[in-house]
């Protein structure tokens, strides 16, 4: 569901300083989100993830920039409204459940301000939402984690919030829970129309739950974009390096739309992301003397096994990953690339085998300078 009127949540121009310092955690960041949309924010510890999430639920103040909620200022430069008056819903990664309470105490205890009735009929819809139908009267600790995490999702959910926060929500589950319970947790949203925003560090947690994804470095959002554009377009070298897997090659820039690297030509599907000074979506350079030099990222999925091929790479490094390899590959140049493998095809180290390039999005950026 979208809006096509202004954005749940719209972030201008965000800067935070924690009180005492001088050097600020969030710096010039911007995000929208719209209704019924899922967001999410990555990146490495320390980046300022949490700190915009805290931000958003108005626990610290901000020294420039706003932040609107359901087309409300709840913060900016000189004020900063209380969290409980913003509408919004926070599901914490402890999940703070309150032991004395059964589920349906949990669920039911921001709805004091309805009637008996209603309260109770929320609260059962609720638990039908998240499917813990047979588990009302349980305490907490009754519960396994999964469990827990659905009755703090429906505890938030329950007043329905104009925007739910999560922060780190399924980080204290196992693996093989936490993708099952995000993918139940993405369409459990989804039938309820909410729009939520969540912080994590697992890149396949926010691809699999996430609509839109921001890349956050040093305080700011390097890129807010669907999924497959972060991946397959990403706007700056720290995206492309942070996002997925992927190594930089040097190519020569031959059209706007083709560069070559050593094994071989590359043609995209549209103009390179990056163009030497000057030569902006032009066939030919404007001066004879000038750089066509550029960094291009190749992804596993660019290089292709093929015993057919000519071309040969030795295989350095392997990763089995039940369904395929991740080959790490030592070309003639001694570059090293990635390649992704079907897993009976399985190589020792040391053989070469054959490759091919198979790549439709051809992503540069300025060749970085030598240290």
């Amino acid at each position: 569901m979208q809006s096509a009127t202004r954005p749940i949540l719209l972030i201008k121009r965000l800067r935070v300083v924690y009180k005492g310092g001088t050097t600020p955690i969030i710096d010039g960041a911007s995000l929208a989100l719209n209704c019924g949309e899922i967001g999410c924010v990555v990146g490495r510890s320390g980046g300022g993830k949490t700190t915009l999430l805290r931000a958003i639920a108005g626990f610290i103040a901000v020294e420039a920039g706003t932040i609107e909620i359901a087309g409300a200022v709840v913060s900016g430069p000189r004020f900063t409204v209380a969290t409980e008056k913003r509408g919004i819903g926070l599901v914490f990664q402890d999940y703070a459940l309150f032991p004395h309470l059964r589920v349906d105490g949990n669920i039911g205890f921001g709805l004091r301000h309805l009637g008996p009735a209603e309260r109770h009929a929320r609260v059962r819809e609720m638990v039908e939402l998240v499917g813990l139908g047979t588990q009302t009267r349980n305490y907490p600790h009754e519960l396994s984690g999964g469990q827990q995490q659905r009755v703090a999702l429906a505890r938030a959910l329950a007043p329905r919030p104009a925007l739910l926060l999560m922060d780190e929500p399924f980080s204290s589950l196992d693996v093989e829970l936490r993708a099952r319970l995000g993918a139940e947790v993405r369409q459990i949203l989804k039938e309820s129309g909410t729009t939520a925003i969540l912080v994590t560090h697992d890149q396949q947690e926010a691809f699999a739950m996430a609509d839109k994804v921001g890349v956050m470095h040093d305080g700011r959002i390097e890129q807010w974009d669907r999924p497959y554009e972060v991946y397959h377009r990403p706007a700056t070298r720290y995206v492309a390096d942070f996002i997925g897997e992927g190594v930089f090659l040097p190519a020569k820039v031959l059209t706007s739309m083709n560069v070559e690297i050593e094994l071989g030509e590359l043609r995209g599907k549209w103009p390179l992301s990056y163009m030497p000074p000057n030569q902006h979506a032009a066939d030919e350079p404007s001066h004879p003397h000038e750089t066509r030099n550029v960094d291009v990222l190749l992804r596993p999925d660019d290089v292709v096994h093929d015993d057919a091929s000519p071309l040969k790479a030795e295989v350095v490094r392997k990763v089995f990953r039940g369904g395929d390899f991740v080959y790490t590959l030592r070309l003639q140049s001694g570059r090293e690339v990635l390649a992704l493998v079907p897993s009976h095809h399985d190589h020792a180290i040391g053989e070469k085998i054959g490759i091919r390039l198979d790549a439709d999005h051809v992503i540069t950026f300025p060749t970085e300078p030598k240290r």
